[in-house]
């Protein structure tokens, strides 16, 4: 498929040779970046569910469920015979989904720590490392 910079899944950058064989979190995963980065704005229409899985080569079931969960996150919104649109972002909702997912990864790294003998010094000292590295 070539790149066009108004076809709506060269903007999604959901195009069959980035998703050949992923998993449908990935695919929901990066329509959410897109929306998240203001490259879709609300009210932009994304491809039917048919449409995007015949495109891909994946099954329905599987863009269904990548749109079911971005409509429950809020990213999305589904309208009977028309389609999926972008979301305006409920951008509170966002930073709470967030912080909670955050506090489970942390949570998961503290547990980690532990069992590998290290202390609460050493894991902030990686964390900041970590954070130093990412920005």
């Amino acid at each position: 498929m070539t790149s066009c910079a108004n076809c709506i899944y060269c903007v999604c950058t959901v195009r069959t040779e980035e998703f050949h064989g992923a998993h449908y979190p990935q695919y929901r995963q990066q329509i959410k970046a897109q929306i998240l980065s203001g490259a879709l704005s609300p009210g932009d229409a994304l491809p039917s569910i048919r449409g995007l899985a015949k495109d891909l080569k994946i099954s329905v079931i599987t863009t269904k469920r990548a749109y079911d969960e971005l409509e429950a996150q809020g990213l999305i919104n589904t309208v009977a015979g028309k389609g999926c649109f972008v979301a305006e972002p409920d951008l509170a909702l966002f930073r709470e989904q967030s912080l909670h997912l955050l506090e489970d990864h942390l949570a998961a790294a503290a547990e980690l720590a532990r069992t590998c003998g290290l202390s609460e010094s050493e894991l902030t000292e990686l964390l900041r490392r970590k954070w130093e590295g990412s920005l």
